[in-house]
């Protein structure tokens, strides 16, 4: 059994698989773990004190910028998860990086891992800019150290 994170000091969240994430294959969709990995990233943000109003307010947004996914496992209705997420990288000028655990609270066994590379942009432009000092702030406290 796997049981154990990638990194230190996970943001964790409990996830169960239900009969809107399973595709006509019988298992979690693969679409499932992507909103999964959108919606415990927005979670995590909001733990650290950024939340939308504060990206609307200062018209920035980390966008997505290339995004890499490992299916391990299939998921099934019922299936209990235990969902993580990091910060592991970037220069926090224009980017950073986030990655995405998700391990079969049965099991132990990891099912999925994901990663972010993100980059700050400009709400009305959608161009990159500079990542605003309360962002850098709020992430770079929650950089976790990466082997």
């Amino acid at each position: 059994m796997d049981s154990h994170w990638d990194y230190e000091s996970p943001f964790v969240q409990d996830i169960t698989a239900g009969d809107s994430d399973i595709d006509g294959l019988g298992h979690v969709n693969n679409t499932a773990y992507i909103r999964w990995c959108e919606s415990l990233a927005w979670s995590h943000s909001g733990s650290l004190g950024l939340v939308v109003e504060d990206y609307v307010r200062a018209q920035r947004a980390m966008a997505i910028h290339h995004a890499g996914y490992d299916y391990l496992q299939a998921c099934f209705t019922g299936d209990k998860l235990k969902a993580a997420t990091w910060i592991t990288g970037g220069d926090f000028r224009l980017g950073m990086e986030r990655r995405f655990q998700m391990i079969n609270a049965t099991s132990g066994e990891t099912v999925f891992r994901g990663v972010w590379q993100l980059i700050c942009v400009n709400l009305e432009t959608s161009k990159p800019v500079r990542i605003p000092k309360d962002f850098i702030a709020a992430y770079r406290g929650a950089l976790v150290n990466t082997p």
